[in-house]
């Protein structure tokens, strides 16, 4: 690279030299070919009074673009070097990074240039993949947390049972029931993060639905649910026409709807509403709850992610809200969050018209 590069230069200082002599040169002939026989002036005069020929011009012209080739090709290979100093820099940290060095920045600093661009736009790129490993080590040391509870909780109901020598049908059948609610625990939390996985993936495919009959669905599946929990259940449902996944839609819903009936209080209360908006289908879950601080609101969308001082003892794993802004993602929805003042949560999703689905762009509003 830098040899080309060198060559490249030196033909454009050699380039130059030539078109200076030439600016030179050529006016010198064109006096000496117009001046007459009998009046010689084919001599440039010094101050000293000594004159030079134009054979001799020409002649110092060829020597000087003999000695313009080395002193081209050494101001070439001279710029080139300066010009792929910071491309050496970026390429030896890339390859740091790639090594596991993910800590690593360029700061190229001043002075300001498209190099200097590139290197801040690749340290932006660099900050994404560290806080992508990070974040993808922290959900699977979550995870086998998560799925070890379980296990090691039925490992020891079972050694128990049997280390018992008395041990009668009824107690053997009680351990037998606590080992199946504690399989019924563990299969729960796979097919959440199943769920989780799938709609990270993205939509597998679309079609037209209604966001209001899905929200129909599920609310008729929770009403015992909430009974239970004295919680008053309301819905305003107008129809809102979308186009996309089906079982991932019904999934977010689904997992909004947990969430407002698990983390509430006996004696409150679940709004639901869809409508149109323009042409966005519009999603909103409104529930009363515990006071949620402001700043934690972002949080609670990442996968294992509970207001612990709020949720403990409960059921959930802190997949539900992660569930919710992966599906919004998929289909390139905007989810917006606000914590209420008297407590609980107002999430709205935000489906975008189906022209807008389609399209190319991947540009995710995210949380906000």
């Amino acid at each position: 690279m830098q040899t080309r590069l060198a060559l490249a230069y030196a033909a454009g200082i050699y380039a130059a030299g030539v078109f200076v002599l030439v600016l030179v040169v050529v006016p010198l002939a064109s006096v000496d070919a117009g001046t007459p026989v009998d009046h010689p002036s084919s001599t440039v005069t010094t101050g000293a009074g000594r004159g030079i020929s134009l054979a001799q011009v020409l002649a110092g012209s060829a020597a000087a673009l003999i000695v313009l080739v080395p002193v081209a090709l050494a101001g070439g290979w001279f710029v080139a070097g300066r010009f792929l100093r910071p491309l050496r820099t970026i390429t030896a940290t890339a390859r740091s990074i790639s090594a596991g060095d993910l800590g690593r920045r360029l700061g190229l600093g001043a002075p300001a240039d498209e190099l200097t661009e590139l290197g801040q736009t690749l340290d932006d790129l660099f900050a994404r993949l560290q806080a992508s490993f990070d974040a993808q080590r922290h959900f699977v040391a979550n995870a086998s947390h998560e799925l070890r509870t379980p296990l090691a909780g039925l490992r020891t109901l079972l050694e128990v049972a049997l280390a018992d020598p008395g041990a009668d049908a009824d107690s053997l059948r009680a351990a037998c029931r606590e080992a199946l609610a504690l399989g019924e625990h563990q299969e729960r939390l796979v097919r959440a993060l199943l769920t989780l996985a799938t709609s990270e993936r993205g939509v597998a495919r679309r079609e037209p639905l209604d966001l209001a009959r899905v929200v129909e669905g599920t609310l008729a599946s929770r009403r015992d649910q909430a009974a239970e929990s004295r919680i008053d259940l309301a819905e305003h449902l107008a129809p809102a026409m979308m186009d996309g996944d089906p079982k991932l839609v019904e999934s977010l819903v689904a997992n909004l709807v947990d969430n407002a009936i698990r983390h509430n209080h006996a004696g409150g209360h679940v709004n639901v509403t869809t409508r149109t908006a323009g042409t966005q289908a519009v999603l909103e879950v409104t529930n009363s709850g515990p006071v949620i601080p402001g700043d934690q609101i972002q949080r609670l969308f990442q996968p294992f992610q509970k207001l612990a001082a709020d949720r403990q003892g409960r059921d959930g794993y802190g997949l539900g809200l992660a569930i919710v802004n992966a599906v919004a993602q998929a289909h390139h929805a905007s989810l917006i969050a606000n914590a209420r003042a008297d407590g609980g949560l107002n999430v709205t999703v935000e489906f975008p018209a189906p022209a807008d689905a389609f399209g190319a762009s991947t540009g995710l509003n995210g949380v906000r």
